[in-house]
């Protein structure tokens, strides 16, 4: 009977020193979670900011995604570089270009070998009445340009100016369906809506131009404002930036246009389109000179490099963006590029 005492004995002791040994090697997570006694309703719950989910949390995971990506916009920057003779360079690379935004150098990609990304072209013909006698020639120059300038990867689209604005052409990448739209259009009497056709023609190249391509306007033009309903200037310079759109004009009234100051305001807003865009305004001499002007805008675009980046401002305010465009070990280069951009809006 003792002996069996003394052995229930030991056992408890034993057991005893197990429960111990447990409970101090265990995790202290587990440990925490062994000592807090279950809640009841008299306890404090969550507060209701600890309930609520941060404002990340909140959003669907696609709208995140979406967030990102626009924040991380890739801007493009198309680049024309001349000699001093106003010839195009051709030899150059990402290297030879420093490209600042707001001041603050960044880092620079080519997109492919200069004028072979594919172009999205509006060309914008003026029918009002001020340049009625030369309509027929600019057609027929304009015929001459889209088939010297379309590629199989590239696409027209035709719009005239008059007092709407008016899509004569959906975008195509068929030269003979473009010129059978140009060559449908004839000069009216009324006026001319000129900004507001600016503006339908950079959206509607923004919605339907291809992502990587260039965007281009070409508009033969007096730039003669006399009926926008809908934009002004600025609005217009506004959407050009906005869709990436590169900015040509040529003005046929030749050097007619300093007679007339309306004409002289008209020149002025297109090279403003143009100097902001990085593109060129166009005042031929000479209605001969039209073609020759065509042809000068081809080479360009064929001779045009292509560079992207992605901004280190990385905010989502829709605030517009200054950039400059440098070749430092080339001094003699004369450079055009885009002025700027508008940051996505989230």
């Amino acid at each position: 009977m003792t002996l069996r005492l003394h052995s229930l004995i030991i056992l408890l002791v034993l057991f005893s020193g197990l429960i111990c040994v447990s409970s101090v090697s265990r995790p202290a997570a587990f440990q925490a979670q062994a000592q807090s006694p279950p809640q009841t309703g008299s306890q404090q719950k969550p507060t209701q900011e600890q309930q609520k989910p941060t404002q990340e949390q909140q959003k669907p995971a696609q709208e995140q995604d979406e967030v990102m990506r626009l924040t991380s916009r890739l801007v493009m920057v198309p680049v024309s570089a001349s000699d001093a003779a106003g010839r195009p360079v051709k030899d150059l690379n990402a290297g030879d270009f420093v490209i600042e935004e707001e001041g603050r150098p960044q880092r620079i990609v080519s997109l492919g070998e200069p004028g072979k990304a594919p172009i999205d072209i509006a060309l914008l013909f003026d029918i009002s009445l001020s340049i009625k006698g030369q309509f027929r020639f600019e057609q027929e120059a304009a015929v001459r340009f889209i088939n010297e300038v379309l590629k199989p990867r590239d696409a027209v689209s035709v719009f005239s100016i008059g007092v709407t604005p008016q899509l004569v052409t959906p975008r195509t990448t068929n030269s003979q369906d473009a010129i059978r739209g140009l060559t449908s259009i004839g000069p009216v009497k009324e006026p001319t809506a000129f900004f507001d056709s600016m503006v339908d023609a950079a959206v509607y190249l923004g919605k339907n131009a291809d992502g990587g391509s260039r965007r281009v306007l070409v508009v033969i033009s007096d730039g003669e404002e006399s009926h926008s309903k809908r934009s002004t200037l600025n609005e217009a310079l506004k959407e050009l930036q906005k869709n990436d759109c590169v900015f040509y004009s040529i003005n046929p009234s030749g050097s007619a246009m300093a007679l007339n100051t309306i004409s002289m305001k008209g020149q002025g807003f297109m090279e403003s389109m143009s100097s902001q865009t990085g593109g060129k305004a166009f005042v031929p001499e000479r209605i001969e000179d039209l073609e020759a002007v065509f042809h000068q805008i081809a080479d360009e675009l064929q001779a045009q490099y292509l560079f992207g980046y992605y901004s280190t401002d990385e905010r989502a305010d829709g605030g517009f963006r200054k950039i400059t465009v440098r070749a430092p070990t080339r001094s003699d280069l004369r450079l055009r590029a885009r002025q700027g951009y508008y940051a996505p809006k989230v």
